[in-house]
């Protein structure tokens, strides 16, 4: 048996086992998330320790103010520089997104191969573009809960992180890129679901990452999951994933959404407007 393949099942045998027995565990490179949003979650905790947690990373905390001081989310423009100031005009569910995208950074930074290095940040400026999409979208659509809207966003991959930081314990995956992408395209839903119980993310996040995206594709958008949707439409970063299979592109994607019922023309009208708010988005969580 080839070196490719014993690690193929010895990486299948501890997902497999993950989902059976449940997510307990987290690779270290999360760590700071998770410390963030357990303070983020308890009613005692005040915003001086969450501020304190967010000094021990300097990366995210620079992220932070930078968030803070977008025109989105600061329209009036008065600078922002202090940490607990710049968490109170975010919202504690931009934090949630904050810390994993720098832990999601972070763990492309770590893998040691090349492709995998290559394919997980491929899939985090992907989930960022989403995200930043997905914000500006319900901005846009007034709806009152854009930080809820990125927050989704940011989650929808995240069983493809997950499996990715699982991968780096076997690193003859990468022999076969093609075979690995299948297997994290078929165990996507599933640990993505496992991961987000296991974090206890509220039910709506849950509920929109895992919507069917052509149940409802009509205009304008009605849930959560729709908006999110939308966002996997606009993104102009591929999913890695995605190019390793063949699958369908956006625009194949956006043609079969438009023959469902999507208002092809408002589409195109939202990303116009919404355009602007994503860059300063994106520039905020990845600058």
């Amino acid at each position: 048996m080839s070196s490719f393949d014993t690690q193929f099942e010895a990486f299948a045998e501890q997902i497999q086992q993950e989902l059976r027995e449940g997510v307990t565990s987290f690779p270290t490179v999360f760590d700071l998330s998770l410390r963030i949003q357990k303070l983020a979650d308890a009613p005692d905790t005040s915003l001086a320790q969450i501020a304190g947690a967010v000094q021990t990373e300097p990366l995210l905390a620079a992220k932070v103010i930078r968030m803070a001081n977008t025109l989105t989310l600061n329209p009036y423009r008065g600078q922002i520089t202090s940490l607990g100031d710049a968490i109170q005009r975010i919202g504690l569910s931009t934090l949630r997104c904050l810390a994993f995208a720098v832990a999601a950074e972070q763990l492309a930074r770590d893998h040691r191969s090349r492709q995998m290095r290559l394919v997980a940040s491929g899939l985090w400026m992907h989930s960022i573009d989403v995200s930043a999409w997905s914000c500006a979208f319900a901005h846009h659509l007034k709806r009152p809960d854009p930080d809820a809207a990125m927050l989704a966003g940011l989650m929808l991959d995240i069983g493809q992180f997950y499996l990715l930081a699982r991968a780096a314990r076997y690193p003859a995956l990468e022999g076969d890129m093609g075979r690995f992408a299948e297997v994290v395209t078929t165990w996507d839903e599933p640990v993505r679901d496992a991961v987000l119980e296991a974090l206890e993310m509220p039910e709506r996040i849950i509920t929109a990452c895992a919507a069917d995206p052509f149940a409802n594709t009509g205009w304008p958008p009605a849930e959560l999951g729709d908006v999110v949707f939308l966002a996997t439409l606009a993104a102009e970063s591929p999913n890695p994933f995605d190019n390793l299979l063949g699958s369908r592109q956006r625009g194949e994607l956006l043609e079969a959404s438009v023959a469902d019922g999507l208002d092809h023309d408002g589409f195109d009208a939202l990303m116009s407007e919404a355009r602007a708010s994503r860059m300063e988005l994106i520039s905020a969580a990845c600058g």
